[in-house]
């Protein structure tokens, strides 16, 4: 990866070597400070004092610049100050669908958050053009800077940018200030608070492209392609000015393979314009799910002979087709969509995810055979995008609302160019679930509204909306192009037996809720079974719609509800219970049973799994129930030896057992196309010792990186303990910080964030996780993981430039 960024490097150095843009990281050293919703009094006396009524006129209020805010607590972002608070029982349903996490109307004092920040900037940059950019807020952020109010960004996921070029301090310090209120929510499911993405602070000359100012797309001629690069230039000096504008091309090792011609632009006082120049690559390497190949293109603004601004954007060349009757093609490659539904948030860290987190999770979803994502129910931040256009993973990308009010289209146009670039989005989503729109002309009309918008801003994809609906065409349908079901997958061909011309496509499928580790229904703990058996009234089992999707070639494909567990909306039960059961994955990223049913029809590998484990001491002589999951030809089933039956595996299904429990070993032998496959599970002992294992032992120095340490409870032959729930202690030694810890617990009432020194979290049968962040100097941590009675575990993490 170093090797690629220097060589890239190389190129933009030959470009100018006076070329002052910047683009600074404003995540460190914040202070944050709760308000108040309805008392003014602990809100800073905001809504008491006037703040609007003159520019820069603040009195002592919070928004001066010289507000002293010494005590308050200091964090970095990304911060979601959600996951600290205590869990709270209530009735009230947003309760209940967050995660009875105390925000909201209800919780006046913990539902507004202030933050500030104090920074420098460099007096050899005044006459530069500055920019303060924010990914994401949750949400209703009123922002000042040096005492002025710039802004009010209302959505909690679209992010937005803000020329304060005239109010920057040369002489001292800058200071921003927010105040964040999330009284109200947006979703029916977890959604933290605060500024839970990334802060930029950008600095340009006065003739720029204005952020998410280029648009690359190309069109595929066998081995050849036309790459289109549209880049806008504004200008906002006080006089016309001219300017030459130009990009260039290079592939994935930096290597110089294109350039346009160098085109001249006049631009009059606060005009902007687009230009639009045309390069032709020869034996191009496609972007795919195998080969996530990206290409990049610097746009250059140069003004009086010196380069004024220039970008850089990562960009892929695929083709995408969907056909009503044959499928989805990538390429011109067949291939069935095999997508799971996910929102943003992650056990220890809520919704304030490091970027190596959004690396840490689509690996795995790929390892599952997962090829898209779905991004459930609005804009993701932009390293989730990053981190699917490097690894290869397809995303649809969805509006938050179906709404053509001015505000929910400048939050679609944001979405819109902010994303089209990304080789992984190939289809956008206008909405989801609108139950008393979807299916009049109310519906129909909006649809149309964002479609033209999204056929302007990006004419190179088309949208699906996400319709709970079954065989209903009147409103939305009548207009989408992709046909979206959330579940009604009975009702799938009949829709297309009627509308035999309109591609379809599963965009909310599933909802198998299921426990990790858990054989029983227990309503007092509110656990469900492990297995691919119990759904709620709306939804279906795995193996319901997955076969439909499979068998059928007008089934694009579809996506599960969902991926990963997520905190809020439990399912069938309420408290305890405080987080969801629908993932395939728990919400630590700890694989279900059902896990490995879709591993078995989603990928080639070699897949043999048997379930439950075999831990029964209770149930000696008494019969379990077990499953194997598996692509082989057939399985017979061993206990201590003795044959219980061989069965051939029908596609895209599972195997059952009855087996009379006895200590021992269960184990399987199968074949597949003549390959013997084994697997097996034993009777553990007593455990004797904590393993913990991290996701790699190395990682940069630069206060962002990080590491997934996983944990398991074994016994003295190495097994690892199913029901084991110790306690488990962790000590870390060195520049890190252990940032979030989970167990994959739905029902669990732990602490995410423990006091530093302090770090503990439960094993849930068997397993817990601890998250890492590196500091900034290179050398080794330690990792000392404990619990009592159990030998300990120590894992060495280098970190380093």
């Amino acid at each position: 990866m170093m090797k690629k960024i220097y060589y890239f490097a190389l190129i933009l150095m030959s470009l100018s070597t006076t070329f002052a843009q910047k683009k600074i990281s404003l995540d460190e050293d914040w202070k944050f400070h709760f308000g108040n919703a309805a008392d003014v009094s602990k809100d800073f006396d905001y809504g008491k004092t006037a703040l609007l009524h003159k520019s820069n006129v603040y009195a002592t209020t919070i928004v001066n610049p010289k507000f002293v805010d010494t005590s308050w607590k200091k964090i970095n972002v990304p911060h979601d100050w959600v996951v600290d608070l205590p869990f709270v029982k209530s009735e009230q349903v947003e309760m209940d669908s967050h995660g009875y996490k105390p925000v909201g109307g209800a919780y006046p004092e913990t539902s507004i958050g202030w933050y500030r920040k104090h920074f420098s900037v460099d007096k050899k940059d005044d006459g530069k053009r500055f920019e303060l950019q924010f990914d994401g807020i949750y949400r209703n952020a009123e922002i000042w800077f040096n005492g002025f109010y710039v802004g009010t960004n209302f959505s909690g996921y679209v992010g937005n940018s803000y020329d304060v070029s005239d109010y920057v301090n040369f002489e001292g310090d800058n200071v921003i200030v927010i105040r964040v209120d999330a009284t109200q929510y947006e979703g029916w499911f977890y959604e933290g608070a605060g500024i839970y993405r990334h802060v930029w602070l950008n600095v340009t000359d006065k003739i720029f492209i204005p952020n998410d100012g280029v648009f690359v797309h190309s069109k595929v001629n066998g081995k050849n392609a036309t790459v289109t690069v549209e880049t806008e230039v504004e200008n906002k000096n006080l006089q016309p000015s001219n300017a030459v504008v130009y990009s260039i091309i290079s592939d994935r090792n930096g290597k110089q393979i294109g350039k346009t011609s160098e085109q001249k632009v006049a631009l009059s006082v606060n005009g902007k314009t687009i230009i639009k120049q045309n390069l032709n690559l020869n034996n191009v390497t496609l972007w795919s799910l195998e080969n996530p190949y990206l290409y990049k293109v610097v746009s250059v603004v140069k003004s009086g002979n010196q380069i004024a601004h220039q970008t850089k954007t990562r960009f892929g060349i695929k083709t995408v087709k969907f056909d009503a009757k044959e499928g989805f093609f990538l390429n011109g490659k067949k291939i069935k969509i095999q997508g799971t539904n996910n929102h943003q948030d992650h056990a220890g860290i809520g919704s304030a995810l490091p970027d190596f987190m959004q690396y840490y999770r689509i690996k795995l979803l790929k390892e599952m055979g997962s090829n898209a994502y779905r991004a459930s129910h609005n804009a993701p931040t932009p390293e989730l995008l990053e981190a699917c256009d490097s690894l290869g993973m397809l995303v649809l990308d969805e509006q938050r609302l179906l709404n053509s009010s001015p505000e929910y289209i400048d939050q679609f146009k944001r979405i819109l160019k902010r994303d089209r670039n990304h080789a992984s989005v190939f289809l956008w989503s206008i909405g989801n679930e609108e139950q008393n729109i979807q299916g009049n002309n109310y519906g129909k009309r909006i649809a149309k509204t964002l479609l033209a918008i999204q056929e302007e801003l990006d004419p190179t994809r088309t949208s699906t909306y996400a319709a709970d609906m079954a065989n209903d065409f009147k409103g939305v349908n009548e207009v989408i192009p992709i046909r979206g079901f959330n579940y009604r997958e009975y009702a799938v061909a009949d829709y297309h037996r009627d509308h035999p011309n309109q591609p379809l496509l599963g965009t909310e499928m599933g909802s198998t809720v299921t426990t990790r580790g858990i054989y029983e229904k227990d309503e007092i703990r509110a656990y469900v079974p492990d297995q691919d058996i119990t759904h709620p009234w709306w939804a279906s089992k795995a193996e319901t719609w997955w076969k439909l999707a499979a068998e059928n070639d007008y089934w694009l494909g579809g996506f599960v509800w969902t991926g990963f567990d997520y905190r809020g909306e439990p399912t069938p039960y309420k408290w305890p219970n405080i987080s969801s059961h629908f993932g395939i994955l728990d919400v630590c990223g700890f694989p279900k049973n059902i896990y490995y049913y879709y591993k078995s029809w989603w990928t080639n590998e070699d897949i043999l799994h048997i379930s439950p484990h075999w831990n029964w001491p209770d149930k000696v002589g008494k019969p379990i129930d077990v499953w194997v999951n598996t692509n082989a030809d057939d399985v017979e089933l061993f206990l201590n030896g003795k044959s219980q039956g061989k069965k051939s595996m029908p596609r895209n299904s599972h195997l059952q057992w009855e087996v009379n429990y006895e200590p021992g070993t269960l184990e399987a032998i199968a074949y597949k196309n003549g390959k013997k496959l084994t697997s097996k599970v034993e009777t553990t002992n007593y455990a004797t010792k904590v393993i913990a294992v991290a996701d790699k032992s190395s990682v940069l120095a630069d206060g962002k990186d990080g590491v997934v340490v996983n944990v398991s409870i074994v016994d003295d032959k190495g097994s690892e303990v199913p029901n084991a729930n110790n306690m488990v202690y962790f000590k870390l030694t060195g520049d890190a910080k252990i940032i979030g810890v989970g167990n994959g617990d739905p029902s669990s009432h732990e602490q995410d964030k423990c006091a530093d020194g302090a770090w503990q979290r439960s094993a849930f049968n068997g397993k817990c996780q601890v998250i890492i962040q590196a500091g900034k100097t290179v050398g080794d941590v330690k990792l000392e993981v404990k619990s009592n009675g159990l030998s300990s575990s120590t894992i060495m993490i280098t970190m380093k430039k």
